[in-house]
Parts: C-alpha cells; sequence; structure tokens
C-alpha cells in the first residue's frame, strides 16, 4: 500500500501553551505555516509562571538573557526579575504575536496514537474528542506536575497546608507561625521572603543546599525608561548576559576548570557569612557545590540568621493537628505549613499516553530509561518531537534560548513536511543510541555525578542534563541530519 501524497498544509498540534509551546507557535507562524493548534489545559498560557505565584518567586537566570532573543523586554525590574512580571512578558508575547487565535485553553490531551494506515497522529482529549495531526509536539514543560511529600499525618494538619505550586493566596502569613518543607530554589526562596513577615518560621532542613551570592539590583527607572525608547539598546544585555552563561555556568557544572573553581568559591564564602557556627553546621551540605541545581540567592544566609528563623535539621516523624513533631519528639506548632517539595520533573508529558507504530508505548520505549535523540526526538516515534525534552540543557543554559534551538530544528522539519520532501521520519535507534552512548561517556566530566542525589537523575541513576558546552545543543540542532533517520516520502 502507497504511503499517502505529500501534505501541503500539515496539522500541527502543540501540547501545552508555557513559554516553549508559545515560542514554537510564533516560529512557525514566521516559517508561513499557520496550521498549528497549540492544547493547553488550564485557562491561561505561562506553564510554570502561570501556576508559580509563591512569594519571593523570582527566575534563577538573569532576566535580560531569560528572553526571547527576538523580543527583549525593557520593562525588567531587576537583574533577576520576580516571576509576576515573567509571566506578564509571556502574556504580552503571547497577544503581540497573535498566538491566541491559535491556543484551545481547558484542553486536556489525554491520548496521542499514531494511525498507520493514515501516517497520521490522532489525539483524543479527556473529554474524548477526537482529531488528527501529521506532526505533535510535546511541550508539556519540566515543572508542572508537584511532589507531595509521604509523611505520616499530613492530612491531619489543622492549619493552611498547600503546595508551593498550589499557593492559597487566602491564607494570611504576617506574624504567623510558618513551617516550609524543602530546601530548594523553592524553599531558599519562601525563607528569603516569608522570614521577614513571619512571627516564626520554622525551615524543615534535613538536607542544605549550597547557594551562589548573586546579587539582584533594581534597574533605575530611566534605564528602563531609555531601553523603551530605544529597543536596540536592549541588544547588548543580551549578549553580554548570554555570554556570561555560555562562559560561567555554562561550563562551570560541565567541566573541570577555573569556572568551576570560582563557583565553588564563592558558595563557600556565602556560607561563611552565617556567623553562628552551630547554624553554619546546619546548613553545610555534604556534597560538593553544583552537583545539585545551583540556587542563586542573595538574601538567603541573611533570612536564616533572622531571630524568628529556625532552621530544623532533625527528621519529620510525622505531621499532626497543632504541628509537625520531629524525631526527637518535638512538637513544631504552626498555623501555616508550606510544602516547597518541587516536582516530578521526569514526568515529561504524562499522564498522557502515547502509542506510537505498532503499538508501542512511549512508557515501553523508556521503561530502562528515557533515551531520546538530541533532546528533541525518540526513536521509532514518526513525527513526535518534545521542547525541553530529556537531556536538554536545563542546567547550563537559559531554558527560553534551549527552546528556541529546539523550536527552529522542528520548524525545518515542518518545512519538509509542508514542501512535500517528507511525510514521516523519526530517529534510527542506532543514532539514538550512539547520541546517548556518547552522553554517558561525558557524563563523569559534570558535576553532577559527584555523588548526592537530586531530581537531576533519573530511575537509573544518570542525569537526564546536557553534558557538554551549551553552544553544542545550537550546533547539533542547527540541521537535520537524514541519514540518522528512517524517512518516508509521500507516495512511496
Amino acid at each position: 500500500m502507497a504511503a499517502p501524497g505529500p501534505r501541503t498544509t500539515p496539522e500541527i498540534a502543540i501540547v501545552g501553551a508555557g513559554m516553549s509551546g508559545v515560542l514554537l507557535g510564533i516560529r512557525l507562524r514566521e516559517a508561513g505555516i499557520e496550521s498549528f493548534t497549540i492544547y493547553e489545559k488550564g485557562e491561561e498560557i505561562g506553564g510554570t509562571w502561570r501556576d508559580n505565584t509563591y512569594p519571593g518567586l523570582a527566575c534563577d537566570i538573569p532576566s535580560r538573557f531569560y528572553s526571547y532573543s527576538f523580543a527583549p523586554n525593557p520593562e525588567w525590574t531587576r537583574l533577576y526579575s520576580p516571576g509576576p512580571e515573567i509571566q506578564d512578558y509571556l502574556l504580552k508575547i503571547t497577544d503581540r504575536y497573535g498566538m491566541r487565535e491559535h491556543i484551545r485553553f481547558g484542553i486536556e490531551i489525554a491520548d496521542v496514537r499514531f494511525d498507520e494506515q493514515r501516517e497520521r497522529w490522532q489525539i483524543t482529549t479527556t473529554s474524548g474528542e477526537r482529531t488528527d495531526a501529521d506532526l505533535v509536539v510535546c511541550a508539556t514543560g519540566l515543572l508542572h506536575h508537584p511532589r507531595y511529600p509521604q509523611i505520616e499525618g499530613l492530612e491531619t494538619f489543622a492549619g493552611a497546608c498547600f503546595h508551593s505550586a498550589r499557593w492559597d493566596h487566602e491564607v494570611p502569613l504576617d506574624g504567623r507561625r510558618i513551617g516550609i518543607i524543602g530546601t530548594g530554589s523553592t524553599g531558599v526562596q519562601l525563607t528569603s521572603d516569608l522570614a521577614y513577615r513571619a512571627g516564626r518560621l520554622d525551615l524543615f532542613a534535613r538536607t542544605p543546599q549550597w547557594v551562589f551570592p548573586a546579587p539582584n539590583p533594581e534597574y533605575p527607572r530611566p534605564l528602563r525608561a531609555l531601553l523603551q525608547r530605544f529597543a536596540g539598546l536592549n541588544r547588548p544585555g543580551y549578549w553580554f548576559w548570554g555570554r556570561f552563561m555560555k562562559y560561567g555556568i555554562g561550563r562551570a557544572v560541565v567541566e573541570e576548570g577555573p569556572q568551576r573553581r570560582l563557583a565553588d568559591r564563592m558558595c563557600r564564602w556565602n556560607l561563611s557569612r552565617v556567623k553562628d557556627p552551630e547554624l553554619r553546621a546546619k546548613l553545610t551540605p555534604q556534597d560538593q557545590p553544583m552537583c545539585k541545581r545551583m540556587i542563586v540567592s542573595p538574601r538567603y544566609y541573611d533570612a536564616v540568621q533572622q531571630p524568628c528563623v529556625d532552621v530544623i535539621t532533625e527528621r519529620i516523624e510525622r505531621v499532626e493537628p497543632q504541628g509537625v513533631r520531629t524525631a526527637d519528639g518535638v512538637l513544631h506548632e504552626l498555623d501555616v505549613l508550606v510544602l516547597a517539595t518541587g516536582f516530578d520533573a521526569h514526568a515529561y508529558i504524562k499522564p498522557i499516553e502515547l502509542t506510537g507504530p505498532g503499538g508501542r508505548t512511549l512508557d515501553e520505549a523508556w521503561a530502562d530509561g528515557v533515551r531520546a535523540y538530541r533532546t528533541v526526538g525518540v526513536a521509532g516515534f514518526p513525527n513526535l518531537f518534545f521542547m525541553l525534552g530529556p537531556h536538554s540543557p536545563v542546567g547550563n543554559q537559559s531554558l527560553i534560548r534551549v527552546a528556541e534551538d529546539q523550536a527552529s530544528y522542528i520548524v525545518q522539519w515542518a518545512r519538509r513536511i509542508r514542501d512535500g520532501e517528507v511525510l514521516r521520519a523519526a530517529p534510527t535507534q542506532e543514532a539514538t543510541d550512539a547520541y546517548n552512548d556518547a552522553m554517558r561517556a561525558q557524563m563523569p566530566q559534570t558535576a553532577w555525578l559527584s555523588g548526592c542525589q537530586s531530581w537531576y537523575l533519573g530511575k537509573d541513576g544518570f542525569p537526564e542534563l546536557w553534558p557538554w558546552r551549551p553552544e553544542r545543543h545550537e550546533e547539533m540542532l542547527a540541521e537535520p541530519d537524514l541519514s540518522e533517520f528512517d524517512v518516508v516520502a509521500p507516495g512511496r
């Protein structure tokens, strides 16, 4: 049976209207491809910047570089911008580039299945609606499935209790007894804010982490006005902070050298500012700086030294109606309990069921660990791509820059389908294996395999990260290598 003919107007389905999904839509429109739909389960765009609204929320990438390269934002108020500014920026970009007409809000995808007879993907929503697509892009993001701790009695707490990504803004905070479970970026940002508002703040910190002391100055109003009036003046800032990432942390985490030594010393110096030796001991990690995601905060160590803050390193035994009881028998009475316990960063497209040719599911393909092709594809799954997929450089590059590399690559495949050159294409198993073998060989040079446990590690103990310099990601995705794909042309 011959394959179907060319599809001059390929239907493209993008799952997720966060930063990367909106970006891909913009790039497709620029390429003259209008036949795409962005499916968003929420009622607004933004992804993690929509869902996270907790006090102290901020980006840990300099905002001049945490922007689309084609749409600088002269309105950033700080070097590391607060979360609401980032969401506002994404909203403005969505409207400026006319993306809302392509987004279907309140639509959650349940099943994506490849129809081999028609050479198309069949998409089913949770409401039972069905549609077809020639190309599917999973832009579901990394941090959107909150992880809740398994603590005895958590449901019995009599006060307000919620995950940081499900913040209850109706709950008063000023002057109250607040407990925070978690010492990752979210826990650090919350502590840095609430330490100056709470009557008492208990930080349950069994696993302390290194904190990089990056300053966060405010941009003066005259400078912001100048940048708004003369758009070209925004380019130097983007260029400078891009080089800062590329030649700084972008290299520090993946190779030995002066960048890694400097980051190590800066983290240790920052910790040394804690005056009380007992408190400093509580805050001292057992692992090396950068083996987990680098936490950036100029205020954390000042915050934990406030008189109302107690850093508790005893193991939590259970939660009771009045508060949290630790293994030493002490009951820490609380009014509010915040779960800053992160996300399932390995969920990718879950709970969507994705089935490729021959009935092989993505879960089966990844049963022994996630193995993708160049962060964007999966062997044996044709016309399926990922934004911020497995082993993307999320640990040493701005996510927006990563997404731009991937969007440009995906658009090239969409053009090939539109121009009748390709009906379907999937990475070969051989190319995927070679790529993953090269990653594994390089990974021991990184800081992520220095003996610590982190959310970076997959179930096989292998970091789902990029082990090379960030510029290699751009180079690897500059143009598709057709020799590494199983390609079917129209009509064959």
